[in-house]
C-alpha cells in the first residue's frame, strides 16, 4: 500500500487490519485494528513490537492509516488511546475524528 521510509504498510481489509512491515527484511513492526462501518472507521487498537518501539514507527503508521481513511471519505471514531494522542497533537487529523461513545 505505502512505503514510508523503512517501513511498508499493508492494508487487509479482510482482516481489518493495517501492517507496518520493515521494507528491508519483511518483518513485521505492528499494527493497527479497525472496524469499518458505512460511515466511519473505528480504530481499536495500536501495537508496535517492544524491540521496535521508540522508533516512530506506530506515527507512522497512524498517519498512513488516516490518510487512506481521509482518502474514503469516512470519519474515525479513535478508542485506540494512541491514535487519540496522535491525533490531539496533529489537528490537520481532527476534523474527520468523531468523538468516542461513553
Amino acid at each position: 500500500m505505502a512505503d514510508v521510509g523503512t517501513l511498508r504498510i499493508n492494508h487487509s481489509p479482510a482482516q481489518e487490519r493495517y501492517e507496518a512491515i520493515l521494507s528491508d527484511d519483511d518483518e513485521v513492526v505492528g499494527y493497527l485494528d479497525y472496524v469499518s462501518e458505512p460511515y466511519q472507521v473505528v480504530l481499536t487498537h495500536t501495537v508496535v513490537r517492544e524491540q521496535f518501539s521508540g522508533h516512530g514507527y506506530a506515527g507512522q503508521l497512524v498517519r498512513v492509516v488516516l490518510d487512506d481513511i481521509r482518502a474514503s471519505g469516512k470519519q474515525v471514531v479513535p478508542v485506540c488511546s494512541y491514535v487519540q494522542r496522535f491525533i490531539a497533537q496533529h489537528p490537520e487529523y481532527a476534523d474527520m475524528a468523531v468523538p468516542v461513545p461513553q
